[in-house]
């Protein structure tokens, strides 16, 4: 039978396991995931209040420049007048006398207006891989798949951001975009975002290269774009689609969502792979030959992927669905904090 792990469990040497790295893939039908009644979706259907208290008391500030429309917590490229002095610049006729900084008129003799860094509300569009593969889970994640840690982990995203009064989009994706949101600030916006969460899955592939590179005209203004997927694609095809995103002066963000399984293989005895993307890929193998070859390939593809985002300037954040995503989102958060 089909266990509801990721596993097909037909004897105890046969289980299913997408083996992207080394199986092509192609499209299938499609696959549901966990879904509440669209009205009565609330934050705490997918989080545990354990995990949204900790969420709450994070802060997600934008590392670099962006754009938006109220005052909020984000550097802006707009000057304007608030507590943050950002330079000097000489008086023009028109300008407010009171602006002049008469301490470097006495020094100087010249008069110079004191400007400050606006600090505006940032721009979030969410990215959710919600293909096939994305349905994998293993005996090590509790029965949690790697889309229902992403769902879980865009969610608290969502929630922190809207809680900032940032303005929060959603874009899911599979072989194309899907199910769009244009960002919103409303509190109540939340409950559209996790209800579009919640909507069923797919089995279909993806290029995540080529869809990144239809939904790059969608994302508008400059600001935030935070991809939550497993990355289980061709990196040279990543990179250029994460070059257009960047620029546009957007800041990314890539939460490469794994299963422990995909990380250390391991499988042992002749043992039935299924793709999951793919219905009719089946191969029967023995996993003990296979792995060597698996990691090796695994290790490629991941150094191919570092280089991609960091020739982009995008940050690459991995997290595996067996670790509590609220310790993983804490201790980036942090680390983002004080590079900040």
């Amino acid at each position: 039978m089909e266990g509801q792990s990721g596993y097909n469990l037909d004897s105890p040497s046969t289980r299913k396991f997408r083996p992207n790295l080394f199986v092509p893939a192609s499209p299938f039908d499609g696959v549901q995931f966990f879904c509440k009644t669209p009205n009565r979706m609330r934050i705490l259907d997918l989080i545990t209040p354990k995990d949204l208290s900790r969420v709450a008391k994070l802060q997600m500030l934008a590392r670099q420049v962006v754009e938006g429309f109220c005052s909020g917590r984000h550097r802006s490229p707009h000057k304007g007048f608030s507590v943050e002095f950002k330079e000097h610049r000489p008086y023009v006729r028109g300008d407010e006398l009171r602006n002049i900084d008469w301490k470097v008129f006495a020094k100087s003799d010249r008069l110079y207006i004191r400007e400050y860094e606006e600090e505006t509300n940032v721009r979030c569009t969410l990215v959710v891989d919600r293909s096939g593969s994305m349905r994998y889970c293993g005996d090590r994640a509790e029965g949690r798949s790697k889309y229902d840690y992403a769902q879980q982990l865009a969610a608290s995203l969502a929630f922190l951001m809207l809680g900032q009064q940032d303005t929060v989009g959603l874009i899911t994706f599979d072989d194309k975009p899907r199910e769009q949101l244009p960002p919103r600030s409303r509190p109540s916006h939340l409950r559209a975002l996790l209800t579009a969460l919640t909507l069923d899955g797919s089995k279909r592939e993806t290029d995540l290269g080529g869809v990144f590179q239809k939904i790059a005209p969608k994302l508008g203004r400059r600001g935030l774009v935070i991809i939550i997927s497993d990355a289980m694609g061709d990196t040279q095809s990543i990179s250029r689609s994460l070059a257009h995103i960047r620029r546009s002066k957007h800041e990314v963000l890539f939460f490469q969502i794994m299963d422990p399984d995909e990380v250390d293989f391991p499988f042992s005895g002749r043992i039935q792979f299924r793709d999951l993307e793919r219905t009719d890929n089946e191969h029967t193998v023995d996993a003990r030959s296979l792995r060597e070859a698996y990691l090796k390939r695994l290790s490629e593809h991941e150094a191919s992927l570092r280089d991609a985002c960091r020739t982009n300037r995008v940050d690459l954040i991995r997290m595996t669905t067996d670790r509590p995503f609220a310790d993983a989102l804490h201790e980036y958060l942090a680390l983002r904090r004080r590079l900040r």
